[in-house]
């Protein structure tokens, strides 16, 4: 449903297409870029973990099952540190915890009594920044019985991406220069915030991205080890508090 509150008709290809075809053309219609801008982010992360001293049977383990590389990254320093299992842990998923949002909001649009639980709770797993800007964007064009389906077939793609790219940062370590590699894993927070602010449509819809893109570098210098927190709930609350008051002008009489 659009913001009119009328339903977009289905795709030419939905009629009585079945999952298979639906995962198929999540994966085939995902936007090139997205997934190059992953594959070339984790080909840096694939030259990290080779620097600190892991398999490319870890980086690969790491790619597939730690769907976010804020979380990989956060362990495998946490590894380099010779930090405890528990600590590592905590940490990890202290990052996975800005997903939560984001999947909170995506599962009411793919909930349909034909689509298999095993199928959500597999949506709910591979939810990620990428993954939920694609399906929250296209998802709407697509029958809800294939929403999840579709997702899937988006996730398919981009783990295949980020799973070829980090085991080509792992076999190219020794020739990939260490400012390189960090300047790769700096490529996808970028397009991050250059996606989500393309999908806004007012100043105060940008505002948290905004505030945090201004209040990041602040709290880094007074707060280094709370940045992030902070960052984020100045931001967030203030641009929740704005949309209200904004709410609240727009049914004044």
């Amino acid at each position: 449903m659009d913001g009119s509150g009328v339903n977009p008709p289905d795709p030419a290809w939905a009629g009585e297409t079945g999952r298979l075809v639906a995962a198929w053309r999540g994966a085939r219609e995902t936007p090139v870029i997205p997934a190059f801008v992953l594959c070339a982010t984790f080909i840096g992360f694939g030259a990290l973990t080779s620097q600190t001293g892991l398999s490319w049977l870890d980086t690969l383990f790491m790619s597939i099952f730690i769907f976010a590389l804020p979380g990989q990254v956060v362990l495998v320093d946490e590894m380099a540190r010779g930090a405890s299992v528990v600590t590592a842990a905590i940490a990890v998923t202290a990052t996975a915890a800005r997903l939560l949002p984001m999947t909170v909001s995506l599962m009411p649009m793919i909930r349909d009594r034909q689509v298999p639980k095993w199928m959500e709770f597999a949506v709910g797993y591979f939810v990620a920044v990428t993954t939920w800007i694609e399906a929250t964007r296209r998802c709407p064009a697509v029958p809800r019985r294939l929403r999840a389906a579709y997702i899937l077939g988006i996730a398919g793609l981009l783990i295949v991406m980020t799973s070829a790219g980090a085991l080509i940062g792992f076999f190219l370590a020794a020739s990939v220069p260490p400012v390189f590699s960090a300047a790769l894993l700096f490529v996808m927070p970028v397009y991050f915030v250059c996606s989500m602010l393309s999908g806004t449509h007012s100043v105060i819809a940008g505002m948290p991205i905004i505030l945090g893109l201004l209040l990041g570098p602040v709290f880094h210098l007074l707060l280094p080890s709370f940045d992030l927190v902070l960052t984020g709930l100045v931001g967030g609350t203030a641009g929740f508090f704005a949309m209200r008051h904004r709410g609240k002008t727009d049914r004044a009489p």
